[in-house]
């Protein structure tokens, strides 16, 4: 019985590997591009305000609660879009959320990230949205680009939270990667 186990396992670790490749060599190809992190204060992370309408510029995820839109703006916040006229949409106010990626409905409850926050708005009346709760700390954060198989350059303590990551042309290969 041992000795078939080792036959099996040489067998999986020789199908894992690619003999064609030399492990010398790093995995990802630097390309001139990484990616540089995105900073801000922890007190400026934190400010969130309901302002007027405006237009969309980055657009992430939509969410629909009739007859109201909920459209993330990456990075920055929520635009609440009244649609009972979809011939005429209504952008109707905007949710600043430094750091805002991810957003849900449920009832009158809209919950939205704010970097490691989650945060909970009362939508009892979408055109008067009130912040309900905050729950500090329960989203962890990474210090590292969201992405695979790319490099960037190491995040700084000294210079802020990291709430985002851009893509920027290099003149010499950052030392982190992932």
């Amino acid at each position: 019985m041992k000795r078939i186990f080792l036959v099996f396992l040489t067998a999986f670790v020789a199908g894992c590997t690619d003999p064609g490749r030399n492990w010398s060599e790093p995995a990802v190809q630097f390309d001139g591009t990484a990616y540089r992190p995105v900073y801000m204060t922890a007190e400026t992370v934190r400010e969130i305000a309901i302002l007027p309408a405006r237009g969309l510029s980055e657009p992430g995820k939509i969410y629909w609660k009739e007859p109201y839109l909920f459209v993330n703006e990456k990075g920055k916040g929520i635009h609440i879009i009244d649609n009972t006229d979809p011939s005429h949409p209504e952008n109707i106010s905007f949710i600043a959320i430094p750091a805002n990626y991810d957003m849900a409905v449920r009832g009158n409850w809209l919950y939205a990230d704010n970097l490691t926050d989650l945060l909970v708005f009362d939508m009892s009346n979408p055109r008067d949205v009130k912040l309900a709760k905050r729950m500090e700390k329960t989203i962890p954060a990474y210090e590292f680009p969201p992405y695979t198989n790319v490099y960037f350059e190491c995040a700084d303590a000294s210079k802020g939270v990291v709430v985002g990551w851009e893509k920027v042309r290099m003149e010499s290969q950052p030392r982190c990667r992932r």
